[in-house]
């Protein structure tokens, strides 16, 4: 990839951390956003019924700081509202006065009925501190997969970050390569991408976010953008490990537009 132009040049405050899960601490021009927090402590919550390897227990793993200092934000973003993005801990650490980004007015009104007071909608123009905050669509499985399931997958989102003389960053959020994902690298010609990659499975259906074959697809779509890949190795569902994600990258030429941050890592954009 060619390296960021004058107007691109990071911030030094500029970046990704990856905690757990789909869960991102994003430092952007000057802000702090906490985007899907899950908080709870290893083994809180039973797996899905019917999904791959459901003996095991969620999250898998630890959180790689306290909770105390992932609360320290401005401003939180809830792609949607599943269990392994806004969770109970989440609810019961994060202070009610936090301001709340949410996908739509359906999930608003539950999460003012846990008591957060200025809880906001996010739109194509959304604006936080300076930030544009910009929805994006997507779809939690493949077209047979919510056939089967989509009452049970629902809605999701995905959010955009931008602001002059910054790169664009675009969250895709719980979903599979589409059309809207396609259509929102077309819109927003994101920097860097963050993919949710964990190929997470329920038995007898197809993925119901990406695996490596999505992953690959973005990177056609979008390749002179950094690819992060999230939501891996914290669910007993999400079955592909950040080991073959990066082995297939290697094998398909894309590496060295793929960062595979593990829990803890902070990646500077």
């Amino acid at each position: 990839m060619s390296g960021p132009t004058s107007a691109q040049q990071p911030s030094p405050s500029d970046s990704i951390t990856q905690l757990r899960n789909a869960t991102l601490l994003i430092h952007y021009g000057g802000v702090r956003f906490l985007v899907d927090p899950m908080l709870g402590d290893v083994g809180t919550y039973p797996a899905a019924p019917g999904s791959a390897s459901s003996h095991l227990r969620n999250p898998l793993a630890p959180l790689p700081v306290p909770v105390g200092e992932i609360v320290d934000v401005d401003a939180v973003i809830v792609t949607h509202l599943h269990a392994d993005h806004w969770d109970d801990a989440a609810k019961a650490q994060l202070p009610k006065s936090m301001p709340i980004f949410s996908q739509n007015e359906e999930d608003a009104a539950k999460i003012r009925l846990d008591g957060f007071q200025d809880v906001r909608l996010l739109a194509e123009t959304s604006e936080f501190r300076g930030v544009t905050l910009s929805k994006t669509r997507g779809q939690h499985g493949t077209d047979a997969a919510m056939q089967v399931i989509g009452d049970r997958m629902g809605k999701v989102s995905g959010v955009v970050f931008s602001m002059p003389g910054r790169k664009t960053v675009y969250v895709a959020g719980d979903t599979v390569w589409n059309e809207f994902v396609r259509e929102a690298i077309g819109k927003h010609t994101p920097d860097i991408i963050v993919v949710n990659a964990g190929n997470a499975l329920f038995l007898g259906l197809d993925p119901i976010i990406m695996g490596t074959a999505d992953v690959l697809a973005v990177h056609q779509a979008a390749p002179q953008a950094l690819l992060v890949a999230s939501h891996m190795e914290a669910l007993n569902h999400c079955i592909l490990s950040r080991a073959d994600l990066r082995a297939f990258a290697e094998k398909s030429g894309f590496s060295a537009s793929l960062q595979i941050p593990q829990d803890g890592e902070t990646i500077p954009i």
